[in-house]
């Protein structure tokens, strides 16, 4: 026992900023709403089963857009799935995270070059905060992107606002559906 250790349960005190509790609490308890598209679902479904057991991070999968706080696309997006993904991306709440699983949602995959139907990249619709590579990424793979999430709730700020952050991501990117309309129009001609 260190002299920290005796300290805290001695007089029962810990000296720490409201940043580190409240960044602690969201990133140990992510719930993620599996979206599986296509065949990265089966590796994400591995994922959750007991042999990696995601609960010992605090990872809680979740069926509801309205519970979740971080969002796993793995698959193929394709556009008619593309205005789904939108909708159920602004249902969830703040703060808000996007995981893109797999090299279809990351960039198109395979089926980019001669689908015609196919997104090249769900980041043109929604904000990715964290891309696992694979076609598809192993559970480790998803396992180390979900850790950098939580290395990425990890450095927030309470001064710093998210909304701010969102604000100048929305300066940068494209309306969503303006995108997919894009998309959509440069196929039919």
């Amino acid at each position: 026992m260190g002299l920290l250790d005796a300290a805290i349960t001695k007089h029962n005190v810990l000296v720490t900023s409201v940043d580190n509790v409240l960044n602690w609490a969201r990133l140990s308890s992510l719930w993620p709403m599996g979206f599986g598209l296509a065949c990265c679902a089966i590796e994400m479904m591995a994922t959750n089963a007991s042999n990696y057991d995601l609960e010992r991070f605090g990872i809680f999968p979740r069926s509801s857009p309205r519970q979740s706080d971080l969002m796993i696309v793995a698959g193929t997006v394709t556009m008619k799935m593309a205005e789904r993904v939108v909708r159920l991306y602004e249902q969830m709440p703040e703060p808000r995270y996007v995981l893109s699983m797999g090299s279809c949602s990351n960039c198109g995959g395979p089926y980019w070059e001669h689908g015609y139907h196919v997104l090249k990249g769900v980041d043109r619709i929604i904000p990715v905060d964290v891309y696992v590579p694979g076609c598809p990424p192993r559970p480790e793979s998803l396992i180390g992107g979900l850790m950098k999430v939580q290395e990425l709730i990890r450095m927030e700020q309470i001064g710093i606002s998210r909304a701010d952050a969102l604000k100048k991501l929305a300066e940068k990117s494209a309306d969503p559906k303006m995108v997919i309309q894009r998309e959509r129009n440069a196929v039919s001609v």
